[in-house]
């Protein structure tokens, strides 16, 4: 399934959970609902991965990362459940990305009124060398 396809599916199975739960619950009740939504559409996703941490060729942290969901081992998504997304938490997605080497992030924040509100897509743009 191309990017676009699969972030629009992950999208949809966000929507379905938000209309049936709607906002003001906790992030671990969000992640349990996506998990069997996404897995109800025949996706593949891992939940709370651990990926390690390298810094110049060492690995530091053998558990530095723990993603919310991987999807298709292209997305990751980062779930919120907030008041409001903070800078932080699209920085952190995009620092996720860049580690883990993922082309496209989905930063979901559950804590909205109409849910389109609370989506922000973050590509992982290759670096250009100075």
């Amino acid at each position: 399934m191309e990017l676009n396809q699969l972030s629009s599916q992950i999208i949809k199975a966000a929507i379905v959970v938000h209309k049936e739960l709607g906002p003001g619950l906790l992030e671990s009740v969000y992640h349990k609902c996506m998990l069997i939504e996404l897995k109800a559409m025949g996706i593949n996703v891992l939940s709370e991965l651990l990926m390690p941490i390298s810094y110049r060729g060492q690995q530091i942290d053998e558990h530095g990362l723990r993603l919310d969901l991987l999807v298709e081992d292209k997305i990751i998504v980062e779930l919120k459940s907030v008041e409001r997304v903070q800078p932080v938490h699209k920085k952190q997605l995009l620092t996720y990305l860049r580690l883990a080497k993922k082309p496209l992030g989905l930063l979901i924040n559950f804590n909205e009124s109409l849910l389109k509100d609370g989506i922000t897509r973050i590509i992982n743009a290759p670096q250009e060398a100075d």
